[in-house]
This record gives structure tokens, C-alpha cells and sequence, in this order.
């Protein structure tokens, strides 16, 4: 590989530009095209950055060779054409969260990936952000005890998606942490949902998860809410930790407070339950652009030839999980029991490859590109 990786990102709408404005930034790494069928967006874009190639033609770009890497950032319909074709034509490739729409398209893209040695990323920010990482270390450092639930609410007034319900638009981000500090999948899944305003796509679901030991995470997504929250409570048998990622300052707090049962009683009226009030505690986290940091890691990982923290493995994980919501969904909420198609020794899932799945041409993800309305 050279000394600088030229980069592509097709689907420059809602954080398609984003991306954009991070790899350009980057030592090492050359953001060469961007890519949408939108020649008014591109004009946009090119007052921004008049360096950076504009392309309306998906496939024209992805036969460019002097391109190394392609960023996928467009509707979750189209993640699966677009990065199968820019696997096959031998780029690296970067897919926004979620990583495709079913479990099968994941694994194929998996598949492709291993087989040609090209690295494959899902775009799970939340995992490179400082607070998340703090947090990581906190509860992997015993520091709160064991792990009892995870409460996550992530909740705003819109933006609603026209394909895709709230779950599987909002709840990949909370996913991605839950599974990431439970480091485990879980056993069974719940969600139920409601739609309110268009009718057969949820813009309400709440949905639990159960995991080994007792302990459960519940994640409740919202379009409707008058407010933007984005919280995670996490309960230790010890303390317990507070994440708000929408405050300016203090997104982490760690209360000392638990709940204590007695280790033996005689009669009924000796039986109290101790509750411990201490001190809150405010641990330091930088400040650094999550997604600068996540961007760079996949630089990293094509020249190191590593896998990502958020692999396509990981993505697919996630995908798996919303697929058993909707099956929950569907079913009024009855719960739907979890399986992987593998399992390591640490609790987390591999999946078997596809060689035998059917292939999409690079001309069919063009025609998809050509249909696709931006994020």
C-alpha cells in the first residue's frame, strides 16, 4: 500500500459530508472522490472542497484503481449493493451503521471481504468516542462491580426514515455500546412498537434484552419525543454509571450507590434491605471528534492489515439483533430467542461464510445508487 490512501465516499446527503471533512483532514490519506447522483449537492460540496473530484457515476468511480478505499454513506436499502460492488472491485470498504439490511446480505459482504483480504468497517461511532471508552474501562477495571442492566433511552422529535422503523435507525448506536461492555450476546430478544404517523413503520419501540447471569439492557427509541436525549444507565452490583451524551460537559457520572440484602436474617422483621447513598464523581474525559478517531482507525487498520474494533463481524451482530426485534415486533412483543452462528471463547459471535451466495454486478449497484434518496 502506498504511503497515501485515496479515499471515495458515494452518498454525500445527510453524513456523507461528514466523513468527507474527516478523512480530508487526515495525515496519510488522500480524500480523492465523493460521489451522489445529486449534481446540485456536489456543486455544494465543491465550493467546500474545490480539491475533491465530483461523481455522479458510482461505477465510474469505482473503476478508478488509483482508489484504494470507499466510504458507504447513503439509505440502509443500499448499503449492501454499493459495498458488495466496491468489495469486488478490490476497494476496502467503509459501511455506515446499520450494515445492511438482513443478516445474509452481512455475511456476504463478510465473505467477499475475507476471501479478497480487504479490510471491512461498519461505521459504530459511539465506540471511538472518549466517553464510551471511559466507560469501557470503568466497568472493565471491576470498578462498579458486575454488571446488573443497562437502561438506554435515545429519543428526539424525528428525522423519520421512509424504509427503516426507529429501531433499526436509532438502536444500532445503543447496540453497539451494550454489546461492547457486556461483551457477550445476548440470549433472548423483546421489542414492541407503535406507529404513529406512518403507518407499518414503528416510530416507538422499546426492547429488551436478556444475557447470561441475570443481566438484562433495555433500549427505548423514540421519532416523537419533544426532547433529544441520548442516556445510558449502567447499574453495578457497586456503583453505577450515568452517561448523557448530549451534555456540554459532565457526560459521565459515577454514583456510589447500591442496593445490599442481608447475608442472613432470623425472623421477617430482621429483614431489611441496606441502601447506600455516596458520593457522585465526575472521571475527566478528552474531548476529541469521535469520528476523526474512527476515520483514522480505518486508515490504520488497511495499513496494518488488522481487524477493526467495529468489523464487519460486529455489524453484523447488530443486524442480527434488529432482525430479531422485528420478528419480535411481529409477534407482539413475544420474545425470540438469540443465535449466532458461532461463538468464541470471550462470548462473541463469528459468522460462517457464504461462499455459494449470489452475486450482485457492479452495473446493479449503479441502477441501485441511481433510485437512492440521500440520508
Amino acid at each position: 500500500m502506498s504511503n497515501s490512501l485515496n479515499i471515495g465516499v458515494v452518498g454525500c446527503g445527510y453524513w456523507g459530508p461528514n466523513l468527507i471533512r474527516n478523512f480530508r483532514s487526515l495525515p496519510g490519506c488522500n480524500m480523492k472522490t465523493m460521489c451522489d447522483i445529486s449534481e446540485e449537492r456536489l456543486s455544494h460540496l465543491k465550493g467546500l472542497y474545490p480539491e475533491i473530484e465530483g461523481e455522479t457515476d458510482y461505477e465510474k468511480m469505482l473503476s478508478d484503481k488509483s482508489i484504494h478505499a470507499i466510504a458507504v454513506a447513503t439509505a440502509v436499502r443500499y448499503h449492501y449493493p454499493l459495498a458488495k460492488a466496491a468489495l469486488e472491485a478490490g476497494k476496502h470498504t467503509f459501511i455506515e451503521k446499520p450494515m445492511a439490511s438482513s443478516t445474509e446480505e452481512c455475511e456476504e459482504l463478510i465473505s467477499i471481504a475475507n476471501n479478497k483480504g480487504l479490510s471491512l468497517m461498519v461505521g459504530h461511532t459511539f465506540l471511538y468516542s472518549p466517553a464510551i471508552r471511559k466507560i469501557k474501562e470503568i466497568v472493565d477495571s471491576g470498578d462498579i462491580g458486575d454488571i446488573q442492566y443497562i437502561c438506554a433511552r435515545r429519543l428526539n422529535l424525528g428525522l423519520y426514515q421512509k424504509d427503516i422503523n426507529v429501531t433499526w435507525d436509532l438502536a444500532p448506536h445503543d447496540l453497539s455500546i451494550i454489546l461492547h461492555i457486556m461483551n457477550e450476546v445476548p440470549q433472548s430478544i423483546n421489542c414492541r412498537g407503535t406507529s404513529h404517523v406512518t403507518p407499518g413503520i414503528e416510530d416507538v419501540t422499546a426492547m429488551s434484552l436478556q444475557f447470561t447471569n441475570e443481566r438484562s439492557a433495555i433500549i427505548h427509541s423514540s421519532w416523537l419525543d419533544p426532547r433529544k436525549i441520548r442516556e445510558m444507565t449502567i447499574v453495578g452490583s457497586k456503583r453505577m454509571i450515568v452517561y448523557d451524551d448530549v451534555a456540554q460537559q459532565d457526560k459521565i457520572k459515577i454514583f456510589d450507590a447500591r442496593v445490599e440484602r442481608p447475608p442472613h436474617y432470623d425472623t421477617f422483621a430482621e429483614f431489611h434491605y441496606a441502601y447506600h447513598y455516596g458520593d457522585v464523581y465526575i472521571p475527566y474525559v478528552k474531548q476529541d471528534e469521535p469520528l476523526k478517531t474512527e476515520t483514522q482507525h480505518f486508515l490504520d487498520c488497511i495499513n496494518s492489515s488488522t481487524t477493526p474494533l467495529t468489523s464487519g463481524e460486529k455489524g453484523a451482530e447488530v443486524v442480527r439483533i434488529l432482525e430479531a426485534s422485528s420478528e419480535s415486533i411481529r409477534s407482539k412483543g413475544a420474545a425470540i430467542e438469540y443465535h449466532s452462528e458461532k461463538t468464541d471463547s470471550n462470548g462473541s459471535s463469528t459468522f460462517a461464510s457464504l461462499a455459494d451466495a449470489p452475486k450482485q454486478t457492479k452495473k446493479r449497484a449503479t441502477e441501485n445508487l441511481a433510485k437512492t434518496t440521500r440520508l
